[in-house]
């Protein structure tokens, strides 16, 4: 029995530093959830740890999936990216749709499934990742000499954007169209169709800014949030007085101040202020090495799947590492003042069933991906286990 069990495991090969840096990541995540929004789960709720006790249960949920996803085949989602993202179009349409989709403050982004709520766009960035990826894939030579293999997956991504503006969810938008956007031109896509339509978004971007009127708004106080510190500067203000009063070395965890209400959104969108509040300069830069270090081993299996001849586990973790890359650096823009607000999670730390569960998704893939790279063998580890438990079942017959 121990030679088999040592021949299972000898055939999960999993990165180690991958697995650790998502569990130090998800943990810090745990801990700063349930430091920033005690008041607020208290006033609101009556219990101190209701956001952390849903935090966790998503974290749980999210892990049993994840298992899943590692008993799969990374060409099951290759083969299904078309359903997938077919599925993805119908929540969009689906939370739009007034008594299924549910409003909170003004944007109608989440499906009610009794004691779930789930994001739908969280969903629509894993799933539209996989789709490009294959398209990029299937593709590959249409995509490289024409400008119509250019301009198909545009299409999907259009819509996809246009559904999330009507929710409304810019922020969502912006992520999935800049890492559509890198994934095409790594994928090698003409430069000057890439660069017309890079300067096209630019002007419809502007536009969609400058005809609504509270993202118009939004711009205008980030340039200046003190001009109306009390009013439409508050959030930024607010943020930047936590960063301020965390200096070097934080408060001490639990100890922010500003989170006692004084900071819209604490354990959401400026969780990283709390965090700097906290645990200061010092508590900040390791936290950022962690998210750097992971997107870079990301990209370093990414580039090993490419020398292996393996394109579409190739794009599949390019888009990965530059959508986590391109969130954290948007939540944390808005918190330090360098970009204006913005309704994004920071990844693996806010609080959120719907983003945790799928960063536990994404993060499985990305352990999958480098098990069949590692392994060169696409053979599914449910039959490892089915054989596993086979040779223990005929052994005790025997």
């Amino acid at each position: 029995m121990k030679k088999n069990q040592q021949s299972l495991l000898a055939d999960l090969h999993f990165d180690p530093v991958i697995m650790i840096l998502f569990i130090a990541l998800i943990l810090i995540g745990l801990v700063m959830v349930s430091s920033s929004s005690i008041e607020i789960a208290q006033r609101n709720h009556h219990q101190a740890f209701y956001y952390l006790n849903r935090q966790t249960i998503a974290l749980a949920l999210g892990v049993f999936i994840g298992f899943i996803v590692l008993l799969i085949p990374v060409n099951f989602w290759h083969e299904y990216s078309k359903l997938m993202i077919l599925v993805a179009l119908i929540f969009l349409i689906m939370v739009l749709i007034p008594g299924i989709g549910k409003v909170v403050n003004g944007s109608s982004r989440w499906i009610s499934f009794g004691i779930f709520n789930l994001q739908v766009s969280e969903v629509v960035k894993f799933t539209f990742i996989i789709y490009l990826a294959s398209y990029l894939v299937r593709k590959k030579t249409m995509v490289q000499n024409s400008h119509e293999g250019f301009f198909v997956p545009l299409f999907t991504l259009a819509i996809v954007a246009f559904l999330l503006l009507l929710e409304p969810d810019m922020g969502a938008s912006v992520v999935i169209v800049i890492t559509s956007l890198s994934l095409m031109l790594i994928a090698g896509v003409p430069l000057l169709s890439f660069i017309a339509l890079s300067i096209t978004l630019t002007i419809i971007g502007g536009l969609l800014i400058y005809l609504e009127p509270y993202r118009l708004e939004r711009l205008k106080t980030f340039t200046d949030p003190w001009h109306d510190p009390f009013g439409s500067g508050f959030q930024l203000t607010q943020s930047l007085m936590a960063f301020g009063r965390g200096e070097w070395f934080g408060v001490g965890l639990g100890h922010s101040l500003q989170k006692q209400f004084y900071l819209p959104e604490a354990h959401t969108d400026f969780i990283f202020a709390v965090m700097a509040e906290e645990l200061g300069v010092f508590g900040a830069i390791i936290f950022l090495l962690l998210i750097v270090t992971l997107i870079t081993r990301i990209f370093m299996i990414a580039y090993k799947a490419i020398n292996q001849q393996k394109l579409f586990e190739a794009y599949l973790l390019f888009g990965f590492a530059t959508w986590i890359a391109v969130q954290a650096f948007i939540n944390i823009g808005v918190n330090i003042g360098i970009l204006p607000t913005k309704g994004l999670t920071l990844p693996f730390i806010s609080y959120g069933g719907s983003s945790l569960i799928v960063m536990c998704i994404t993060a499985a893939l990305v352990l999958r991906v480098d098990y069949e790279l590692r392994s060169k063998k696409t053979i599914s580890l449910m039959t490892l286990f089915s054989k596993q438990f086979s040779n223990k079942k005929n052994k005790n017959e025997k």
